[in-house]
């Protein structure tokens, strides 16, 4: 497994060539997984963030790898995730970022060419 391209949101194909794994099998996990949730485009296409990337890598660690069931792995994810409020952190930070992008190029649009 690569790292993780540095991009702000990847396409549900690009995810499933990082994870190998199929498209649906993502889908699928949407379903099963309210932590797994990426944002849809004005076309309807799933954005997934860097956040959501590693939390599918996570999920498919959990699953794949250590062999929890769906319902196992979900509730590892919800003590992890009570546990630690470094997530909260990590989306403020990454919508600081996204939010200082944007502000850059309204300010000086030449610099986004």
């Amino acid at each position: 497994m690569s790292d993780i391209p540095d991009k702000l949101y990847f396409k549900i194909g690009e995810v499933a060539a990082l994870l190998e794994l199929k498209t649906h099998v993502l889908r699928y996990w949407e379903t099963e997984f309210p932590v797994l949730k990426p944002v849809k485009s004005r076309s309807n296409q799933r954005l997934y963030r860097r956040q959501d990337v590693e939390m599918a890598l996570l999920i498919k660690d959990l699953l794949y790898r250590q062999g929890f069931t769906i319902a196992g792995a979900r509730q590892q994810l919800k003590v992890k995730t009570q546990d630690s409020l470094e997530s909260c952190s990590d989306i403020l930070e990454e919508l600081k970022a996204d939010l200082h992008k944007i502000r850059q190029r309204l300010v000086n649009p030449r610099l986004s060419e």
